[in-house]
């Protein structure tokens, strides 16, 4: 069985620490946690790994945000994943800095990730792990927060958030939606 695990971020060294880029920190995550590095493919980078006897390709495209549906899509088809089996971790400026929310589907919220991916896939029913970043910025000011770099503040909240994350996309592999949804929404 395998599954595919697509973290959302901007390619380039301009945004590998802002906010935008938290689902790049958890695949990175995860990556090292399963003894692996990513190697550049077909509108993503790539990491093939095993979990619980279960194959994991691990992407982070490097089409941009809002072009994050060619490389799900494409990934989706190559390796003839069930879009059930699939799982995209992003950024959300609608929680608090550090809360976890797992979805088996639901809108865009506006992400320009996720309306890629929902106009390219055209349906809204695949599983998400939202990252909360929170919303602490001024009004008309949203792009240049999510597109900002960490404060040293926000990187103590979510360096064990990340942690967390690893072990939500896990329990989503070895457990299905439902289980970690049960286990994981109740808690952050």
């Amino acid at each position: 069985m395998k599954y595919l695990i697509t973290g959302l971020g901007n390619i380039g060294p301009e945004y590998a620490k802002t906010r935008h880029n938290v689902g790049f920190l958890v695949l990175d995550a995860l990556a090292e946690e399963l003894q692996t590095t990513f190697e550049p493919g077909r509108y993503a980078d790539v990491v093939r790994a095993r979990f619980r006897g279960k194959q994991l390709i691990l992407a982070k495209p490097s089409t941009f945000m809002n072009r994050s549906g060619l490389a799900l899509r494409y990934w989706l088809k190559k390796e003839n994943i069930p879009l059930d089996n699939s799982l995209t971790v992003l950024d959300d400026i609608s929680l608090p800095l550090g809360a976890l929310r797992i979805r088996k589907k639901g809108g865009d919220g506006g992400h320009n990730g996720l309306i890629s991916i929902i106009e390219t896939l055209a349906t809204t029913e695949f599983p998400r792990l939202r990252f909360g970043i929170g919303d602490e910025f001024p009004r008309g000011y949203q792009v240049d927060y999510v597109l900002g770099e960490w404060t040293p503040e926000e990187r103590e909240v979510i360096k064990p958030k990340i942690e967390t994350s690893v072990k939500i996309v896990k329990s989503f592999v070895g457990s299905g939606v439902e289980r970690t949804m049960n286990i994981y929404n109740t808690k952050s």
